[in-house]
């Protein structure tokens, strides 16, 4: 029997500027990784993101990025391991609080955008956000890409590891994902991206975008909550991979924790 975590960041509105339709992709993902603030978000979306998570049976994850509102986190700062560490254990605080006031906890924690990327490839880096992790909460997980340093780190640091793939992503030759910068880096088709999850899942690779194929193991898969076709996306996601008798469960399911 599969089983596999079904992800989405989430949380991403800000003030009166409202991103992505996140009450209807929670009807299909079984975890939510919640902006914290510095990348986007704020306080007011981030508690009510949690309470729309917890209300559906959701579990949540802290979701810190670079302090880019500007960029949207996609820019890469020239930031120190200490500083990464400082940045993530703040915002881990802050939604990990929001949690707490709505009668539910934590789960995992997942990088975002610009610092996701360095970190998978900067050990460093991805020990400074492992730490962060360990320090932040009780039995933490922190979600990372697969094949990446993120996993060394944290075992270095003893934290639970998810190794994450995406649905909505495309793959260069090293298994990191393709820049967006790059035509072809986000997936659309909906169809594509489930089919393509279903071979991550069954037969651990996936084909890159300059058509070789490589291995990954993913626990988790995400898809982008920000993009036209996120709700679609996650509902075809969702009915492929139960009709191919891949049960989706949360993380700490998956893992057996």
């Amino acid at each position: 029997m599969y089983k596999i975590d079904l992800n989405s960041d989430l949380g991403e509105s800000f003030g009166a500027y409202t991103m992505g339709k996140d009450g209807q992709v929670l009807e299909s993902v079984s975890s939510a990784n919640v902006a914290c603030g510095f990348h986007a978000g704020d306080p007011s979306v981030m508690v009510e993101t949690v309470k729309m998570a917890s209300s559906r049976g959701v579990a949540i994850g802290a979701h810190p990025g670079y302090p880019d509102l500007v960029g949207f986190g996609r820019r890469n700062l020239k930031c120190t391991p200490d500083q990464v560490y400082a940045d993530c254990l703040y915002q881990i605080g802050a939604l990990s609080a929001a949690c707490r006031a709505t009668g539910t906890s934590l789960q995992h924690v997942k990088p975002h955008g610009a610092m996701y990327n360095t970190a998978a490839k900067d050990l460093e880096m991805a020990r400074a956000i492992a730490g962060a992790v360990k320090d932040g909460g009780d039995n933490l997980i922190l979600m990372g890409l697969s094949g990446s340093l993120f996993q060394k780190a944290a075992e270095e640091t003893g934290v639970p590891f998810a190794s994450e793939a995406f649905a909505d992503r495309a793959y260069m030759a090293d298994g990191t994902l393709v820049p967006r910068s790059m035509e072809g880096a986000v997936i659309h088709d909906s169809d594509e991206a489930a089919s393509r999850v279903v071979r991550m899942i069954k037969e651990g690779i996936v084909t890159t975008l300059s058509g070789e194929d490589i291995e990954l193991r993913p626990q988790s898969i995400c898809l982008h909550g920000d993009t036209a076709e996120a709700v679609e996306m996650s509902r075809e996601l969702r009915n492929t991979l139960e009709a191919e008798g891949i049960e989706i469960a949360n993380l700490r399911e998956v893992l057996k924790l």
